[in-house]
Formats: structure tokens, C-alpha cells, sequence
């Protein structure tokens, strides 16, 4: 199904089960080996948490989610919004953690992109360099498994000839295929070549409330990227009705860069490599009561 979709947006496509890679290996240094065994999804918080205007008091805890789902000791990986009571700013959360169980202690192996104060580029660092918790704001879109090794979904993709991003290809190839039946997947993904439209929210929430899209896109700052990018996304190809963002990829680098990925700009000479898993769960955290579609981007 995946290869079929792909190979309409891209110029070359494969997709195969293999052997997930030992992910604690470069590039991706993660704090577990794979993302197998009972994978699921939780979408925390939502967008209508930051906008029109942020509430602030909106934190979450890794480990309390790994708890929610019933996966004491997952190993997560996602997009999200950093706690602005830990950091005393808004930034781009890039959630990768091996959560604390009975046997084991939890390692974050999380990033975090800001807007650089001194030069207005970005800043990205691990979390772990500065901060001890475990702590996320507002919103979180959040791929969780035991970390095992096992049997992905390898996805190649090289030389863009389509419109849509890498994962509004793969979501919507799911929903063309699947219909009414939502089916959710997470891993992650290189962007092995090329460069990439990515952004940052700023240090300061907005003052004004953010009514439209325009209105976010011009409140975001917006940078282009080099690869390699290593990026963790997560999919679910319709909303069942949970108030869903059905996509959300938050990447980083070992070169400083990282945000919130939204298409390749080099669509000629751009390379994907991902690993994926279907879930069999979702989990809906602290839904907002009141909603909108603006900035789910």
C-alpha cells in the first residue's frame, strides 16, 4: 500500500519488512535498541492549548503518559512543545526517552530547538545538558513501544516529483487505502540528502491571540535545513473522532539543527529512509474542551 502511494509522489520508492537497525547506534544514538513490542500512540494536549493564546499551566509528564498507556517503561519518541515553567521560554520539543519502569531508570535522550537569542538562528540542544526532568507543554503528538528490536517497515524514498511532504504522502496513502478504518504508525525517518522547510516557535508566546493560519505562519520562524536530519514522526490516517493532529514530525541533527519538519526543498536531489510501525492503540490525553483547525500544520 505504502509503495504504491510513495511512488506516485516520489520518483523512486521501496518499501519492505526488514530488521529494525539497533537505533542506539549512529546516527540516531537513541536510548533503546528498536521500536517494537505492543506499540501505540497518545496524542496529549493539543494545538488549541497554544492557540489563540498559550496556557501556560498546560504540563505533562513522559513518564505519567508512559503510565496512561498502560507501557510503564516505554520508549517514546515524538513531536511536542517544551514545558515553559522548566525553561522560561517556548521551544520545538523533540521527545526521545526511555521512560522509568521497576527495573530501569529513565533516560531522556531528548532535544530541544530554540531560537537562538544571540544570532536568531537556531539553537538545538540535549535536554539532558541542562535539565533533569521529564516534563512537556501544551502539546504532544507521542509514538510509544518497549523499545525492542524486530520486524519494521523500511520506507525509501528519493527525488520528490509530488506536492505533498514525505508523511502527508505515507498518511494519506493510509487514509486513500483504509477509508473509515484509522491506522496510526511512528518510527523515524533520515533525510539522508537534501535540505528541508523546518520550523521554531518563538521564545515569546504571543501576545496577541493567533486566529488564523497566516497569523501562525507569520508568529513562527521559518528556517531551511540540512541534512542529515533524523526525524520522528507520527502518523494516524483519519481523525476517528478523538479531535486528532493526524501528523506531527519534530527532527533534529548532529550539526545544531532541528524543529518541526514541514516538506524537503530539494525535491530533485532529496533522499528518506524511515523505519516504521504500525500501532495497535491510541490514547487521547487531556483533550482540549473547546477546538479549532488552526496551526495543525
Amino acid at each position: 500500500v505504502l509503495q504504491k502511494g510513495l511512488k506516485e509522489n516520489f520518483a523512486d520508492a521501496q518499501v519492505s519488512v526488514v530488521d529494525c537497525p539497533d537505533l542506539t547506534q549512529e546516527p540516531f544514538n537513541f536510548p533503546a535498541k528498536g521500536i517494537c513490542g505492543k506499540p501505540r500512540i497518545a496524542d496529549v494536549g493539543g494545538v488549541p492549548y497554544l492557540i489563540p493564546i498559550a496556557q501556560k499551566e498546560k504540563v505533562y509528564d513522559l513518564n505519567t503518559v508512559a503510565k496512561d498507556i498502560e507501557l510503564p517503561g516505554a520508549f517514546i519518541l515524538g513531536a511536542g512543545a517544551v514545558s515553559s515553567k522548566v525553561l522560561g521560554i517556548n521551544a520545538e520539543l523533540i521527545p526521545i526517552a526511555q521512560t522509568k519502569s521497576e527495573k530501569k531508570p529513565a533516560v531522556n535522550g531528548s532535544y530541544v530547538a530554540q531560537i537562538n537569542p544571540a544570532d536568531k538562528g537556531c539553537l538545538l540542544e540535549k535536554y539532558s545538558s541542562k535539565y533533569t526532568d521529564f516534563e512537556f507543554g501544551l502539546l504532544a503528538n507521542l509514538y510509544a513501544s518497549e523499545g525492542k528490536p524486530g520486524k519494521v517497515i523500511e520506507v525509501k524514498a528519493n527525488g520528490r516529483t509530488g506536492e505533498l511532504n514525505f508523511v502527508s504522502c505515507l498518511r494519506q496513502t493510509l487514509e486513500k487505502h483504509y477509508g473509515e478504518k484509522p491506522v496510526g504508525m511512528g518510527g523515524t525517518f533520515i533525510i539522508q540528502k537534501g535540505k528541508a522547510k523546518i520550523h521554531i516557535m518563538p521564545p515569546e508566546f504571543s501576545a496577541c491571540p493567533l486566529k488564523t493560519d497566516e497569523d501562525v505562519n507569520n508568529w513562527l520562524k521559518f528556517f531551511e535545513m540540512k541534512a542529515p536530519l533524523i526525524c520522528q514522526p507520527v502518523i494516524v490516517s483519519r481523525d476517528p473522532g478523538f479531535d486528532l493532529r493526524v501528523e506531527h514530525t519534530h527532527c533534529f541533527s548532529h550539526h545544531g539543527e532541528g524543529g518541526h519538519y514541514h516538506q524537503d526543498t530539494s525535491p530533485d536531489s532529496v533522499q528518506y529512509l524511515g523505519y516504521f510501525q504500525p500501532a495497535e492503540l491510541l490514547f487521547r490525553i487531556d483533550r482540549p474542551q473547546e477546538t479549532h483547525l488552526v496551526g495543525r500544520d
